[in-house]
């Protein structure tokens, strides 16, 4: 058993989070989509050609196709997530809207192992609770954690957490091991992420 308390608040943040994030799906159907789109990812200060690593949404999560076809357009490189194991940290394999996909687990699909791999400029990623120092709340499995930390050791990135406005709490408990992201994109606009 963990003697990190950030663990059991992580757990019961978790699933008030979930059944928050619910409700904001069931009450918005795809308009967050679409206004998260229309904000784009200028404010990151990262133009084209940069990699952009995505993800595809699965249950509540928002859903970013709208901003990748946008990004797409404007001459992004667009990529996808891929789990390579349990503790371990994501990989990036290119991809565009339309290439095919396999699905893996958990309903999650991934581009196919023939597709290159490439290393994010910027990674969009989902969850469940952020707050305003860039604190996110996942699924408690550690995989955005421990990729942002590969990446950040390689060369600078920036990390953009993609979420509905009612998601963001007072404050997300973290252990020595969260890695903050540096701004959360909502359907209200982004929010630079900053400590106090």
């Amino acid at each position: 058993m963990s003697t990190d308390p950030a663990v059991e608040a992580k757990k019961r943040l978790r699933a008030e989070a979930k059944r928050t994030r619910a409700t904001a799906f069931a009450r918005h159907g795809r308009a967050p989509s679409e206004a998260i789109a229309e904000h784009g990812i200028g404010f990151a200060g990262r133009s084209a050609p940069a990699v952009v690593s995505g993800f595809l949404a699965i249950g509540e999560e928002i859903d970013p196709s709208p901003l990748m076809r946008r990004l797409q357009a404007e001459g992004y490189s667009l990529a996808l997530p891929v789990m390579e194991g349990k503790g371990k940290p994501l990989l990036f394999r290119a991809w565009a809207p339309g290439d095919p996909l396999e699905e893996v687990m958990w309903g999650i699909r991934e581009p196919l192992p023939s597709a290159p791999l490439l290393e994010p400029d910027i990674v969009l990623g989902p969850l469940l609770a952020f707050d305003t120092a860039g604190y996110r709340l996942g699924y408690g499995g550690g995989f955005y954690d421990r990729t942002l930390a590969r990446l950040r050791a390689l060369k600078p990135i920036v990390s953009i957490g993609l979420a509905y406005d009612e998601q963001r709490v007072d404050a997300v408990p973290y252990s020595g091991y969260d890695e903050r992201l540096d701004w959360v994109l909502t359907p209200s606009g982004p929010l630079k992420c900053v400590t106090s």
